[in-house]
């Protein structure tokens, strides 16, 4: 008797097919279907549906009891989260390698006590040598390393911890799947247990996640949606800066960021975030812009740099970092034909300072003054803060939260604007203001 058939998943989408096709009907993806062996039954499995009935509970009945958020006791965590972990929730922290996932779950399971963190990936050493690197509470940690999912929430269900982390849920495997671990159907079913578990059981965990070369969660996209929240830890590798930024959050607002400098003992919070992006900014210097960007709730004030230089070849540069290069591309060409700048014949290179990535349309017109400064090698008056989006014809329109933004500018003595409608008015304010 045959205890498994070939089914064809999508990398992409999670969909699921009888025989591999080219594309994915669902989702439109090319060569995303992946071969692997499915059990026919869950045979003794303890993860088969209960044969109890099913209830029906009338929501209007139903009482919320001990599900006060826990605190991580970092306070950017916590801003992230929406004000801390909520009981049986499952979080998803994903990032690139050696970003400081790891660093951050150290940090946050010592704080909690009667925490356990699952490794899948280090010896019980390693974690111990991290421990004490960043100095943190070891007596309030568990450690289990185990790579078989059952056998971890066996060991969960009778200990009854305070906070799960599991890292990584790639290296997570069930024995009922014929796969290695990693593969989509293991990733899959090893989330699906694990949330379960932390449902039924009230339990919050973290898993964290790999990333591809793309920059998308590894494993089948049905993670993500699994999940009651999604994290990113982001950052340039050669910056001391991290952003913890949500891009999913049932519980709270969605693209929430926290702030972190990474130091020898660990991940520090960064309370006052503008100030250090705008530290060592040069205002006497053509090109340096600074405006104010909201984040989640959040306002900050970034220092944004250009430089505008004849082009040697036929075709100009445009570069960009931290910034859009299509967005770019887009406010030169309004330059070029609503501001009358010969823009067509130089390279245009943009830098937001910091290792910060904009993607708001609030920035257009810091990005447009930016180059104009630098084109016509101006400087502009250091308590300047401009924020505004660029139409196609060269309009500037309002923004939202416009208040919280110039209170922000005006706490850290930035107490001018632009108050040009289009982009020649502005052209001729910047140039009465040098």
């Amino acid at each position: 008797m045959q205890n498994s058939q070939t089914i064809f998943d999508c990398s992409n989408c999670g969909e699921e097919y009888l025989k591999w096709q080219g594309k994915c009907e669902t989702c439109g993806a090319w060569n995303s279907l992946k071969e692997f062996k499915a059990p026919l039954r869950h045979a003794g499995s303890k993860f088969k549906a209960d044969s109890k009935p099913v209830e029906v509970i009338n929501l209007s009945k139903v009482q919320i009891k001990n599900f006060k958020r826990i605190s991580t006791k970092i306070s950017e965590v916590d801003r992230v989260l929406g004000g801390g972990l909520v009981p049986g929730s499952v979080v998803l922290l994903a990032g690139n390698p050696g970003i400081g996932k790891s660093t951050i779950l150290m940090q946050i399971v010592s704080n909690i006590k009667e925490s356990f963190y699952i490794s899948g990936e280090e010896s019980v050493e390693q974690i111990k040598m991290r421990a004490e690197r960043l100095k943190v509470k070891a007596s309030n940690i568990n450690i289990i390393s185990e790579t078989n999912v059952d056998a971890v929430i066996e060991a969960l269900t009778k200990n009854k911890p305070a906070l799960v982390i599991i890292d990584s849920i790639q290296a997570m495997y069930s024995a009922d799947f014929p796969s290695t671990a990693g593969s989509l159907v293991q990733v899959r079913e090893s989330a699906l247990r694990l949330q379960r578990f932390a449902k039924e059981n009230h339990i919050p965990v973290i898993l964290v996640g790999h990333v591809t070369k793309e920059g998308g969660i590894a494993g089948p996209k049905t993670l993500e949606h699994m999940v009651d929240v999604v994290l990113y830890l982001e950052g340039e590798k050669y910056h001391g800066t991290r952003i913890l930024r949500g891009t999913k959050n049932r519980f709270g607002a969605t693209d929430e960021i926290g702030i972190f400098e990474i130091q020898n003992n660990g991940l520090i919070e960064i309370t006052n975030p503008s100030k250090i992006f705008l530290a060592d900014r040069n205002a006497k210097i053509p090109g340096s812009i600074v405006t104010a960007t909201i984040e989640g709730t959040r306002p900050f004030l970034v220092e944004i740099q250009a430089l505008v230089s004849p082009t040697a070849f036929g075709f100009p540069r445009r570069t960009a970092s931290g910034f859009d290069l299509n967005r770019l591309q887009l406010i030169i060409a309004i330059l070029i034909n609503r501001g009358d700048l010969k823009l067509a014949s130089s390279d245009v290179y943009l830098n937001i300072a910091g290792g910060f990535y904009l993607k708001e349309p609030a920035v257009d017109l810091a990005v447009a003054l930016a180059i104009i400064t630098a084109y016509l090698k101006i400087t502009i008056d250091p308590k300047l803060v401009v924020f505004g989006e660029l139409g196609l014809g060269g309009e500037i329109r309002n923004v939202n939260f416009a208040p919280i933004r110039s209170k922000e500018a005006r706490r850290l003595g930035f107490i001018k604007t632009i108050k040009a409608k289009n982009i020649i008015q502005a052209i001729r304010e910047v140039k009465y203001n040098v």
